[in-house]
């Protein structure tokens, strides 16, 4: 099968917008079948979409973590599969970010920003800022910022230069706008393609998106999955039309 490039574009996006399920191996399910179903080439999951934020379960989420892992790297070798997962290390609990391709996880990075209204920082420790990194798949650059990280203009820094922004989220309903038009703001900013997965529970803002170089939203709420075939070559494009050096 071709190797999607920066060069050869119709790279088809998904970035899900679903609800949390009763149980964790109904989310970890309903990932797999949408994994094994979608033509997709880089699936991208809102953040904790297997446990959410289960605290009063912590251990038994972090548990979860290598059953998770064990089967979704089973899948798909030819897909890019972007989530995150509670996982306990060094009897300390994290938030991480997981890449997955050719079965195997290819990058990792810990919440850096965690959110207080959530109280979050009781529970997970904090990443180190210095893991937030791009990371290369097929000449592609990507970079990863988890929900609340999106706020912070130094990481924007961080990730600049990437072709492809991807944001696992979990982003309050009462946040909503703040949500887009940050996702919009940075996909303008650095020319590039920003890829919003957010969840669909009750209290979420259900924002999932897919956002090109020069600001076009493609979104809808109504939808568990938004999918979009894009032009990586976009990319080059645009910053050959409007030079930022």
């Amino acid at each position: 099968m071709a190797k999607y490039t920066s060069d050869n574009g119709n790279f088809l996006v998904a970035s899900l917008q679903i609800k949390t399920l009763p149980t964790y191996k109904e989310n970890l399910n309903y990932l797999v079948n949408y994994i094994r179903n979608s033509k997709a080439n880089l699936i991208v999951a809102p953040e904790l979409c297997l446990t959410n934020f289960d605290y009063e379960h912590f251990e038994e989420a972090a548990d979860f973590y290598e059953e998770a892992i064990e089967k979704l790297l089973t899948l798909a070798p030819t897909k890019i599969i972007v989530f995150t997962i509670t996982k306990k290390s060094d009897n300390e609990f994290v938030n991480q970010a997981l890449v997955m391709y050719d079965k195997q996880i290819v990058h990792r990075q810990n919440k850096h920003k965690l959110f207080k209204l959530g109280n979050e920082e009781q529970y997970f420790k904090a990443g180190l800022e210095e893991d937030i990194v791009k990371f290369e798949i097929n000449s592609v650059n990507y970079a990863i910022l988890i929900c609340f990280e999106l706020r912070f203009k130094e990481l924007w820094k961080k990730v600049e230069g990437a072709d492809v922004i991807i944001v696992p989220a979990r982003w309050g309903k009462s946040r909503k706008e703040h949500f887009e038009t940050l996702g919009r703001a940075l996909a303008i900013m650095n020319q590039c393609f920003v890829v919003l997965s957010d969840s669909s529970d009750d209290d979420m803002a259900s924002s999932s998106a897919i956002i090109s170089p020069w600001g076009e939203v493609y979104a809808d709420d109504s939808l568990e999955s938004i999918e979009k075939s894009i032009e990586l070559s976009d990319v080059k494009r645009v910053r050959r039309l409007i030079s930022m050096v």
